[in-house]
C-alpha cells in the first residue's frame, strides 16, 4: 500500500502563480490556519471538501484543477 495519501493537490503550485500567496493570507482567505494550509500543501491533511471550494474559489479554477483523486 502506498504511504500517499490518495487525495493530491497543486495549492503551493496555484500560490506561487497567483502572485506569491503566502500560506498565512491564503489560510485567512478561507477561514483557516497557515497551519493548516502547510499539511494540506504536504499531503498530511485533506481538507473539508467546503475547504476544498474555497481554495478552488480563490483562484477562480474548477476543484478539479486544485485536487485530484489517484486511485
Amino acid at each position: 500500500m502506498s504511504k500517499h495519501p490518495p487525495i493530491s493537490n497543486r495549492v503551493r503550485k496555484l500560490r506561487e502563480t497567483n502572485g506569491q500567496i503566502s500560506q498565512a493570507a491564503l489560510g485567512e482567505m478561507i477561514g483557516v490556519t497557515r497551519q493548516t494550509i502547510i499539511a494540506i500543501e504536504q499531503g498530511h491533511y485533506s481538507p473539508s471538501l467546503e475547504s476544498a471550494f474555497r481554495i478552488a474559489n480563490v483562484f477562480k479554477v474548477g476543484i478539479e484543477e486544485v485536487f485530484s483523486w489517484d486511485e
